[in-house]
């Protein structure tokens, strides 16, 4: 009991913090005459960026992406509105779909008294967000100064409040009963399902389906007769899910907003860069980065199993049949562009395969090049064959080899793999195996190195009809491949003829 009420006190003590940080922020604002206030709220009513940049100064620290604003006219627009927002994390999803969209309806002409109820995964992740609510009708200076006073009766640490003008606002967990819930006979007219799936219940596929059941019969009944706004928004964290159970439904508006679009640029470019984008990715991992900015849930291990994942010590150079050192090439170095990936691999008198080093990056091709040099470096005088997909030896790409060798001293002697290969999945997969029975072992001295770490993270996420990028293991099933092939048939070691220095 002592917990609970010191609980109930620090977010109390939080909530009146808001609100102070609210009105400080509010209350800056130049008022104006009456004319300014007149022209202020006509454009307000009409214009939804407007209307979030001048009365949201404290959410608003960056400009409406075009996405925001679609979603707000869109809602304002059709009064038996069905969404489903599918959005990245860090968009904004509940600042706009749970607080400023419902503050701009509530100000339009002509209105009817809103009765919103707000769902989440708990009734206190509710609470939390009807709590913002609250503190910004009671503390948000310049809305209140145009729109009148807000204040009424009802707390939302108690679930629900009403302001002074008769709308009404509840929270709800996911699953309690709404049934009965009305205000003055008007019924709920605006039902927002804030981030209602979680880790845990995706992975029951039960539970979500008595989710969505809850939430088109119970939730849904509580509007009359299907009067009024519908909206689900969140991110897709599952396969499996409520989102996107809702979102598979025809008569469901859906819309899906990842960090990058199509061509590799941020969607909310107003706040966010492609470095930082790009820096987050990395740091992260790209499995992470895939379901929480990207809405592609990825399932870690379906076929290589990270205990699988193994790291030992090299041998010496000399001591290996076969060295190779292949790449899957790609020309884009943006953000969503094919990596490029280039596998420097050994294979030992004991017919195991040893990932040497590893470089895999969405970079230039001059970048890609100076990894074979790099690769040359590392295994000295010792014979290595260089390999690259047939399909990519084209003149620039030479050009670039050339132009490199040149200004060190010597030329890479690499060739095409004009291996008619057979379908990726396929290939990639029959490496399963060899991940088992321990026949595959990686650089322990590389563990941390970037190449290594994009090629695990790729294994690890690769599986059927997967959106992410597995252009690491289809270069290291290349270089296997390769190394296996030829040690059936000469049983030696590859040879390339003499080597030259590296001279700067």
């Amino acid at each position: 009991m002592a917990a609970a009420s010191k609980k109930y006190k620090e977010a109390w003590e939080r909530w009146v913090l808001h609100c102070q940080d609210i009105k400080s922020a509010t209350t800056k604002t130049a008022k104006g005459e009456d004319k300014d206030q007149q022209a202020r709220i006509k454009r307000a009513k009409s214009d939804y960026a407007y209307f979030v940049q001048t009365y949201f100064p404290h959410l608003a620290v960056k400009a409406c992406g075009k996405f925001q604003i679609d979603a707000a006219s869109y809602i304002l627009k059709n009064d038996r509105a069905r969404c489903v927002f599918e959005w990245a994390r860090g968009h904004a999803k509940s600042s706009h779909i749970s607080l400023m969209i419902p503050l701009w309806l509530k100000i339009q002409d002509n209105r009817q008294p809103m009765v919103m109820v707000l769902v989440s995964k708990s009734r206190d992740a509710a609470k939390r967000l009807l709590g913002d609510l609250q503190a910004e009708f009671e503390s948000n200076d310049l809305y209140i100064h145009d729109f009148g006073a807000q204040k009424g009766e009802g707390l939302w640490t108690d679930g629900e409040f009403v302001t002074a003008s008769g709308d009404m606002f509840i929270a709800l967990g996911r699953g309690q009963t709404p049934r009965g819930i009305k205000k003055r006979g008007i019924r709920v007219n605006y039902i927002s399902i804030d981030d209602i799936d979680d880790d845990e219940m995706c992975r029951n596929p039960r539970r979500v389906g008595d989710t969505v059941d809850w939430c088109l019969s119970a939730l849904y009944g509580t509007m009359e007769m299907g009067r009024g706004r519908f909206v689900l928004v969140g991110n897709r964290i599952g396969r499996k899910s409520v989102l996107g159970d809702m979102a598979e439904r025809p008569h469901f508006y859906h819309t899906v907003v990842n960090a990058l679009d199509a061509r590799g640029r941020p969607v909310w470019k107003e706040n966010y860069t492609l470095e930082e984008i790009h820096n987050n990715r990395v740091e992260m991992g790209e499995r992470r980065f895939q379901k929480e900015y990207m809405n592609n849930p990825v399932n870690e291990g379906t076929i290589f199993e990270e205990k699988y994942i193994r790291f030992g010590k090299m041998l010496r150079m000399r001591e290996y049949r076969g060295i190779i050192c292949y790449t899957d090439p790609s020309f884009k170095s943006s953000a969503t562009a094919d990596y490029k990936a280039t596998m420097l691999v050994g294979i030992t008198p004991q017919g195991k395969y040893h990932v040497l080093k590893a470089y895999a990056d969405q970079t230039k091709v001059s970048t890609m090049v100076e990894w074979h040099y790099d690769a040359h470096d590392y295994v000295g005088d010792n014979p290595t064959r260089y390999e690259m997909e047939a399909g990519f030896m084209q003149d620039l790409l030479l050009d670039e080899f050339r132009k490199y060798g040149e200004k060190v001293g010597y030329q890479i002697p690499i060739v095409g793999d004009t291996r008619k290969k057979p379908d990726k999945f396929a290939r990639i997969e029959a490496l399963q195996p060899l991940f088992e029975r321990g026949d595959i072992i990686f650089n322990e001295l590389e563990r941390d190195s970037q190449g290594m770490q994009v090629l695990i993270e790729q294994l690890l996420c690769f599986e059927k009809g997967s959106k992410v990028h597995d252009d690491a293991p289809d270069a290291l099933e290349g270089a296997i491949w390769k190394l296996s092939n030829s040690v059936r048939k000469t049983n030696n070691r590859y040879a390339v003829g003499q080597r030259a220095s590296r001279r700067w």
